[in-house]
């Protein structure tokens, strides 16, 4: 179990990126939903310990990370948004190198980048340059990196931004394998991720920590509250100034508006089935908030 409780930071700008972050990560695949800006890289580094809060704590089991970084940095596997390589070097040198600085055992080494490679589907390219792979395979050797030393807790940040639609279902498969024993942090601006990986969440805004919960427990409170209409392009921006509209998308050449109300709106809205899209929209609406999906 990973607690964070009253995580608070504020930059050397006045810029505050954590507002009294409280949150309760079992051990499983864990998602952490916001839109760019929302605090969510600042928390996974400070997680990761390579900054400090202001205030507030982070235990992970009975160990008190912000007390002893080190501890918890043999504990932990992390893929940030963005990690290098070094250049004109194979994932087969690179894992046996990183296995090296972790203190991994010669005589372990051979069999654990094996594994590792087997494990992340890159034993064919293991002798290849890491730097002619595609997104999805330099993910996958982030993943395998990550992997190296069995850690208990495993911080992914931003990990299918960019990815095609195979190389994420790829990485998806992925990142269920490993989390079945650890706690998997992942962070991501991608609804879908969240919805296709995790079966707990939260959604983050402002630095803030908005709301969170099961994801289906979250979608059932929209029935019967969330309402649509497919109208012209030219009525949309009358629509979204009348009604409480968390959302819009074109469909055909028209505009599908969704809103979210007690009672049926005026203007000719039909029940709507609510997605987890919709929740994520809600919530930042609800809290002054708004965005827009990539």
């Amino acid at each position: 179990m990973l607690k964070l409780t009253g995580l608070s930071k504020t930059y050397a700008n006045g810029v505050q990126a954590l507002a009294d972050v409280s949150l309760q990560v079992p051990r499983g695949m864990f998602g952490l939903l916001g839109p760019n800006g929302a605090g969510k890289s600042t928390l996974m580094r400070t997680i990761a310990t390579l900054q400090s809060p202001d205030t507030g704590s982070i235990m992970l089991d009975d160990l008190d990370v912000l007390a002893h970084p080190t501890e918890l940095r043999r504990m932990l596997g992390y893929l940030p948004q963005e990690f290098g390589a070094y250049p004109r070097t194979s994932p087969e040198v690179m894992l046996n190198h990183i296995a090296t600085l972790k203190g991994i055992e010669r005589r372990s080494r051979g069999e654990l980048v094996e594994q590792l490679l087997v494990q992340t589907n890159l034993w064919d390219v293991r002798r290849k340059s890491i730097d002619t792979f595609s997104g999805g395979m330099k993910q996958r050797f982030g993943i395998a990196q990550a992997l190296i030393g069995e850690p208990s807790l495993i911080i992914v940040d931003e990990p299918t931004a960019g990815l095609d639609p195979v190389e994420r279902r790829r990485f998806h498969n992925l990142l269920a394998r490993i989390s079945a024993d650890v706690v998997v942090l992942l962070s991501t601006h991608i609804v879908d991720d969240v919805a296709d990986l995790c079966p707990r969440m939260a959604i983050m805004g402002d630095g803030r920590i908005l709301v969170e919960g099961e994801p289906q427990a979250l979608v059932a409170k929209l029935k019967g509250r969330l309402w649509s209409k497919t109208v012209p392009l030219d009525e949309a921006p009358v629509l979204r100034r009348s009604l409480p509209v968390v959302s819009t998308r074109l469909v055909g050449g028209r505009v599908e508006i969704r809103v979210v109300a007690e009672a049926e709106p005026e203007g000719g809205l039909e029940p709507a089935e609510p997605t987890l899209e919709d929740v994520y929209f809600a919530t930042l609406l609800g809290h002054g908030l708004s965005v827009e999906l990539d």
